[in-house]
């Protein structure tokens, strides 16, 4: 990470921003993304004629991996044929968790070709009947005319194909939503979910608060869960159509879930928690454009940049500023967002084709940084975040989630509740392996570096009944009359055959982020690394004596309270007051149970 990120933190960024690594991102059509493959200045396959724009002949050639396929044409296939297209879309949706995307018209070198009207008509028509035959849906997403050696009109199609929810199956994204207080977070969260707008006093938000403080302050203090479904024909599934969590899934494909966390300094430690322990696959950050960058936003910024969560940008309450003020928050995004600690590409959206262009090249390239601007009350534009949404494909690659499934279990304990008639429920992210009802598994550490033995009674999905739970999958754990007391957050549920290691002492590869003065020997600070959140105690900085901002060394910490389990290699963020740090885990030293209150006196 560079350690020019330290800007977003110590609030000591340039007025004027800082030198551009790139120009804003126009989206473009179908055929936008060709400027990162494929031969250019091809005169004969882009003629311009009559004065209309070149439209650029290429995408990028098809990859072999990932759930994006490319199809000249699909008239009237041979059975052999066809049986063999239903296994490839078998494949490309198996790369996309249960989504594919089929462009229509194009060579396999990504030569944009298209098709006349008559044989992209039978081509669709063949997808359907392939589609339906895996159990999907298909929809087109747009179309678009390209120039080729041809003087009749032809066309390129682009398809999502989206499998029909199967046993509680669906593809999950968590979205993290950032920004200052009063930016509008919950307000946003409760028009998508709700399905209804606000009418500018915050109506849309009650229903996502917790806590009776937060009703009377306006203002989100802890983390909370949201969901958004999308069906397998790409339409908006919230509470507006279903009465409960359990109906939304049931119909749902596709599911976003929103965790809400807290835009005020004061509860910053718990956003940390949200974003280090819920592992979200990426992050809203939303800004008001009556106020543009101001509070925590560029604090969260920073946080998404150093934990390297991909995020995207929401401009709202356009609905109560002057156009040319939109347009004067956006170029300050701009400007943020190019500075050499952020190297981002910023991608303004104003329409739908822009909408899927932008999830597109969003998945496909970590720099790429969409720009929404909307209104919760009156609705402005409120369609292309949920396009967006609803083309965005999975974030994470097929094979590293098979590899993570084929590990032994590791459950992150981040919720702890009571639940009458249930019991002990715990609730987080499974890292790895595969759990089920009935498991046998062990939690820990405690106290003394123990791990106790346990049972998983039931599983739940966004509230609904779940009998397997996936690496990568948040759910909620039914553990019976397990003792709640033996229970904290930061533990972790494992295999017993893992054998798991614990430890109070630690070493990190650290960047000090902002300190205002010298970080030396002694200073005790906040440590996240994923669920587990601790004061430790610096007690060796390695090779030097202190560090100052923008500094880097190896770093020994110490655990204050209990030991913990970590993992080499594992991201580090520490805190205290205004210091902040990122790192990773170098080294553990590791203690067998029983030994461990003990080792924490020093």
């Amino acid at each position: 990470m560079d350690s020019r990120v330290s800007e977003l933190f110590g609030g000591c960024c340039r007025p004027g921003g800082g030198p551009a690594v790139g120009g804003t991102l126009k989206a473009r059509g179908a055929g936008g993304s060709s400027s990162c493959g494929g031969p250019k200045g091809k005169k004969k396959n882009g003629r311009n004629r009559g004065g209309k724009a070149n439209n650029p002949p290429y995408l990028p050639p098809e990859a072999e991996d990932g759930n994006i396929e490319y199809k000249l044409k699909l008239v009237n296939p041979s059975q052999y044929r066809f049986e063999h297209l239903v296994t490839q879309m078998k494949w490309r949706l198996q790369e996309g968790r249960g989504e594919a995307v089929y462009q229509i018209g194009v060579e396999d070198n990504g030569l944009l070709v298209g098709l006349a009207e008559e044989e992209m008509r039978a081509s669709l028509k063949t997808l359907h009947r392939m589609a339906e035959k895996v159990g999907a849906d298909i929809t087109v997403l747009r179309e678009r005319e390209v120039d080729y050696d041809s003087d009749t009109p032809r066309k390129i199609t682009e398809v999502l194909v989206r499998k029909v929810p199967d046993n509680q199956q669906f593809l999950d994204l968590r979205v993290a939503v950032l920004g200052n207080v009063d930016s509008g977070k919950s307000t946003l969260l409760g028009v998508l979910t709700q399905g209804e707008l606000d009418n500018g006093r915050g109506r849309a938000r009650l229903n996502l608060f917790r806590h009776l403080h937060e009703i009377q302050s306006g203002r989100t203090s802890s983390i909370s869960f949201e969901i958004l479904g999308f069906n397998s024909k790409g339409e908006v599934v919230n509470y507006s159509d279903s009465r409960t969590a359990e109906e939304i899934c049931e119909s749902s494909s596709k599911m976003i879930t929103f965790i809400d966390l807290a835009g005020h300094h004061k509860y910053l430690h718990t956003t940390i928690f949200g974003l280090t322990s819920y592992c979200p696959d990426c992050a809203l950050l939303l800004v008001s454009a009556n106020t543009g960058i101001a509070g925590t936003t560029r604090e969260h910024l920073g946080l998404a940049l150093a934990l390297k969560v991909p995020f995207f940008i929401v401009v709202s309450k356009v609905d109560l500023c002057a156009k040319t003020t939109v347009e004067r928050t956006v170029r300050q995004l701009e400007r943020v967002l190019k500075q050499p600690g952020c190297h981002k590409v910023p991608m303004l959206v104003t329409s739908e084709d822009d909408a899927v262009t932008a999830a597109q090249q969003f998945a496909q390239s970590p720099n790429v940084t969409p720009i929404f601007t909307l209104s919760s009350v009156s609705g402005e534009s409120l369609d292309l975040l949920k396009v967006f949404l609803n083309i965005l494909p999975p974030l994470t690659n097929s094979k590293e989630q098979e590899e993570l499934m084929q590990q032994l279990t590791e459950f992150q304990v981040d919720e702890i509740y009571t639940v009458p008639e249930v019991g002990t429920v715990v609730g987080g992210t499974l890292s790895s392996g595969i759990c089920r009802e009935g498991d046998q598994l062990v939690v820990g550490p405690t106290d003394d570096g123990c791990f106790l033995e346990l049972r998983v009674c039931s599983i739940q999905r966004n509230r609904s009944a779940c009998r397997v739970l996936r690496a990568g999958q948040a759910a909620t754990l039914a553990l019976g009359d397990f003792d709640r007391a033996l229970l904290r957050k930061g533990m972790v549920m494992v295999s017993p055959e893992m054998n798991p290691t614990i430890c109070s002492v630690f070493e990190a590869e650290i960047v000090l982020l902002f300190h205002a003065t010298t970080f030396r020997r002694g200073f005790q600070v906040t440590v996240h690394v994923g669920n587990v959140r601790q004061t430790a105690v610096v007690e060796k900085i390695h090779a030097k004596d202190k560090l100052r901002t923008g500094e880097k060394a190896v770093v020994r910490f110490r655990f204050l309270k209990h030991p913990e389990y970590l993992k080499v290699g594992a991201k580090l963020l520490f805190r205290e007051g205004v210091t902040k740090g990122i790192g990773h885990v170098t080294d553990v030293q590791a203690i067998a149970a029983g030994e461990a209150q003990t080792s924490m006196a020093f």
